[in-house]
């Protein structure tokens, strides 16, 4: 460590702009990291609810619910349909506004409709089944699923093709500005290395200090920019509450396990802190190895 921190000082500024850089890089980065996730955890929330759900009027007997529900079990394009009461509906009102009793006191079961909430056996079979509950008696309203998803999966699609041209713009300024202050810093010990050369010193040997350097540049400037992002987190985590109340988990599905997104946990925490710190030593070491490997032929 003592061999680094005099490195540092013997170039202030050029450590500086090299740690800004990585700093940005890996912030904009993790910033990144989490939207996508946050997004692809709304996206697959979104997909497990109902593909559709109908509203009926609230003077509707169930009687005609329930003969609707078996025409759309009869039609052989329905997965399975899940009934909510009014009753049902009061419980799901409460439980999603137990921390407001202003509004919990302004509505009864009575005035909340009964509902139908269908799955389809295919994608394809969902706008026919939105059309033909529109045109039912006694429907209040069609919620159509589809359309969010495809609206979601557009915005997705948009942000991960930006995601990935502002990744390659980062890594490689940050690669070009990190090299440049290598060269600087090797300029500045050039009479230092041929002196280790002339005495036989390795290659390994005389880039080992430039690694460490990058290394720690690296690490800690994904440790800062990792506690900048939690504490707005933190800040948002107000708002965060209020906008996906109702929502009790976003996740993403991997090879081995779900990621939980939201809430804000310690696992999804430590994995990004990893993904940061891998990402930022691995920019600047290639940096440096590009800077030195040049020198060193």
């Amino acid at each position: 460590m003592k061999e680094i921190f005099t490195s540092l000082r013997r170039a202030p500024y050029q450590s500086l702009a090299a740690f800004l850089v990585l700093f940005f890089t890996l912030f904009l980065s993790v910033v990144l990291f989490v939207s996508l996730s946050f997004l692809y955890g709304f996206l697959g929330y979104v997909e497990t609810r109902p593909q559709v759900t109908v509203y009926f009027q609230t003077k509707t007997p169930e009687k005609e619910i329930f003969g609707l529900r078996d025409n759309l079990l009869s039609s052989g394009k329905v997965l399975s349909i899940k009934y909510v009461s009014k009753t049902d509906a009061f419980k799901i009102y409460q439980d999603i506004n137990k921390d407001n009793p202003l509004l919990l006191e302004m509505v009864s079961a009575d005035i909340l409709p009964a509902s139908l909430e269908i799955y389809a056996k295919k994608p394809e079979f969902l706008p026919e089944l939105a059309e033909y509950l529109k045109k039912q008696m006694n429907v209040d309203e069609v919620n159509f699923q589809k359309d969010i998803v495809d609206r979601l999966l557009t915005l997705t699609d948009i942000l991960r093709k930006v995601t990935v041209s502002f990744f390659v713009f980062l890594i490689l300024m940050s690669i070009l500005v990190l090299t440049t202050t290598t060269h600087f810093k090797i300029a500045m010990k050039k009479d230092e290395i041929e002196l280790l050369r002339l005495l036989g010193a390795s290659k390994s040997y005389v880039k080992k200090p430039f690694l460490l350097e990058a290394v720690f540049l690296g690490s800690s400037a994904a440790g800062i920019s990792f506690l900048f992002l939690v504490g707005i987190l933190f800040y948002f985590n107000p708002f965060l509450n209020s906008y996906l109340r109702g929502i009790p988990t976003l996740a993403l599905p991997t090879p081995y396990y779900s990621l939980v997104v939201w809430p804000i946990n310690i696992p999804f925490l430590l994995i990004m802190f990893a993904t940061s710190a891998l990402f930022g030593i691995s920019i600047a070491t290639i940096s440096t190895l590009l800077a030195t490997d040049k020198y060193l032929k």
